[in-house]
């Protein structure tokens, strides 16, 4: 798994440069909070028609013949996947909204694939376990709490309105945790380690929120 100190140069483009430096001046910042059950669109977003591409400059191309997936870490059963694996265990279909860091949102998104609490029932988390960490083919990292990794509408996805998900965004298979700024929703998905710490990842170590609950607003790491 890559560490994200280790992350590779071209990973700093002109894209991550400005968000740090959002980080740093808190860019976007309203200072209102909202609540997911009665505010369908959280504090300082803004509703967007098409699905914007946001990566760290390259896409990794990942066929799905060449795809795998490995759960590691503090289970029971830790699984090597393909995505004939992925695609033969129970899958799932959520309708759901996501929010991006960047201010758009996208209202009623159909995703199609396998919902993290059935893989947890596959893997077995041991008792300590309390965070996973999610690695990218393409280096990326990022973290959840166990329990933002278990929501009832957080997904594997491989494909989106009726169709595979596309390399652009995160094909063949992504995290969906609809619940937090998408970028905790990685893309090009390559492993799953459940941890008994938090370790962050790569928006994280750069100023960014560790947990990134849309409604509370938590863009940036000093929000609270």
């Amino acid at each position: 798994m890559t560490d994200d100190a280790d992350t590779p140069p071209e990973a700093e483009t002109k894209l991550t440069r400005t968000k740090r430096r959002w980080a740093e001046e808190g860019r976007f910042l309203t200072g209102r909070m909202a609540r997911p059950d009665t505010d369908r669109l959280p504090p300082g977003q803004h509703l967007v028609r098409d699905w914007p591409v946001l990566d760290l400059g390259m896409q990794p191309t990942v066929t799905r013949e060449r795809w795998t997936l490995d759960v590691i870490g503090k289970v029971e059963h830790p699984v090597h996947w393909s995505f004939a694996d992925l695609s033969a265990q129970p899958q799932t279909q959520e309708v759901c909204d996501i929010h991006c860091v960047t201010t758009w949102s996208r209202y009623d998104n159909l995703f199609e694939g396998l919902a993290t609490r059935d893989l947890m029932a596959l893997v077995e988390p041991r008792p300590e376990a309390t965070h996973v960490v999610l690695a990218s083919y393409d280096g990326y990292t990022t973290n959840l709490a166990i329990d933002d990794f278990a929501a009832p509408d957080a997904l594997l996805a491989h494909a989106w309105s009726g169709k595979p998900l596309t390399q652009e965004h995160g094909g063949p298979v992504r995290l969906v945790v609809p619940h937090l700024y998408f970028w905790k929703s990685a893309k090009w998905l390559k492993s799953i380690e459940f941890r008994g710490d938090d370790r962050p990842g790569f928006w994280e170590v750069r100023g960014y929120h560790n947990r990134g609950d849309p409604w509370r607003e938590q863009r940036y790491s000093d929000d609270a």
